[in-house]
């Protein structure tokens, strides 16, 4: 059998695999995986029960689970295929069909159609909402609560570079996917995801992702150094979710290279270019 080489894209534990992979894999038990839904408003990915975080979801995301162990669940989400541990008590077998995303940073749940009153919940920029009504202004929630309605959108955006420029100032996570804190290829994958186009979570799966973009950089290039991305806003700036800022910051590209470099942390290597056309499936 030759093994996935991935870990991050491998939906198996040392116990179990997804069905997909008999004949690859070996492992005690296979198993389809059960459908879930995430109904926690965010929920760390981690490597192990407990252990370091790789990525973050956002509410509203689809998973399939895999097995679960003293409170921890083991999933591969579906937007890209991330596979990792997360709480198991912010799953939720109800899964309403989804009707919108959150396009604003971030947004409150309301337990009425009323900004007085409280709110119960906070999303980030991509979480995924099944919407069944509309009132006053509000889009009521399958699940409960009420958002505001000019925070949320069921059409895509059609430039990512604006999507990336609504989350300046978001302090730096590692492995973060949310206004609360986001890294740079976080920052990268919820600027793509918003428009459509299909993004791995990592910034080495992005860089390979994506074809090269030539010698001239334009807007939504993807610029790549050793384990970082930046989002092109034009051929001289950039925005980017960067440890140097502890911040979502705009740079400029040459400044960017120079001080990296500096760092130790170089050298460039080079600008890919997502296809805007490449839509996958929304919201």
């Amino acid at each position: 059998m030759t093994a996935p080489s991935d870990r991050r894209l491998t939906p198996a534990t040392e116990r179990v695999a997804l069905d997909s992979l008999r004949g690859t894999l070996r492992r005690p038990t296979y198993t389809p995986g059960e459908p879930m839904r995430l109904a926690a408003p965010l929920a760390d990915l981690c490597r192990a029960p407990g252990g370091a975080r790789d990525r973050q979801l956002n509410f509203g995301a689809d998973l399939v689970l895999l097995e679960q162990v003293d409170g921890w669940a083991f999933v591969q989400a579906a937007a890209d295929g991330y596979c990792g541990w997360v709480r198991a008590e912010g799953l939720s077998r109800q899964m309403p069909a989804i009707t919108h995303r959150v396009s604003a940073p971030a947004t409150h749940v309301y337990a009425e159609p009323d900004m007085k009153t409280p709110e119960t919940l906070c999303l980030s920029l991509g979480a995924r909402l099944s919407v069944t009504a509309m009132q006053g202004g509000f889009a009521r929630l399958a699940e409960g609560g009420w958002v505001p309605a000019q925070h949320i959108s069921d059409r895509p955006d059609r430039d990512p570079a604006a999507v990336a420029e609504r989350l300046l100032g978001t302090p730096y996570l590692w492995g973060g996917n949310s206004r609360c804190g986001i890294d740079c290829s976080g920052l990268v994958q919820a600027a793509l995801a918003a428009c459509a186009v299909p993004c791995p979570g990592d910034s080495d799966m992005q860089e390979t992702a994506f074809p090269e973009a030539g010698e001239r950089i334009r807007r939504n290039d993807l610029l790549f150094w050793p384990g970082h991305v930046a989002l092109a806003l034009d051929g001289e700036r950039m925005i980017h979710a960067t440890a140097f800022a502890m911040a979502v910051i705009v740079e400029p590209i040459a400044q960017a290279t120079t001080r990296i470099d500096a760092a130790g942390q170089g050298p460039f290597r080079g600008a890919r270019r997502p296809s805007l056309a490449a839509q996958a499936r929304f919201p």
